[in-house]
């Protein structure tokens, strides 16, 4: 059987806690009545056990057990390192 966790990319927009950065995953919705486009962003907090993804990196995170009262994420991969 296949697992079937869920993956979002995003930004990562804070590095400053412990083993934890903060993933920002943005994204486009038409609104239901105006028809415009908003730009949405949804920010995870999710774990960063070696310390691999830091500041302004694009990385892909994966559901996970709950780590903490709002720590339900794990980075997966880094996918693009920030420039320095």
């Amino acid at each position: 059987m296949r697992e079937q966790r869920k993956r979002l990319v995003g930004r990562v927009t804070s590095d400053k806690m412990q083993k934890t950065v903060v993933v920002s995953v943005g994204g486009l919705k038409r609104h239901p009545l105006y028809n415009k486009v908003i730009r949405r962003t949804t920010k995870y907090k999710a774990h960063n056990p070696n310390d691999v993804a830091k500041l302004g990196d694009l990385v892909q995170i994966i559901e996970a057990q709950p780590m903490s009262h709002d720590k339900r994420w794990a980075v997966e991969k880094v996918l693009e390192k920030a420039e320095a």
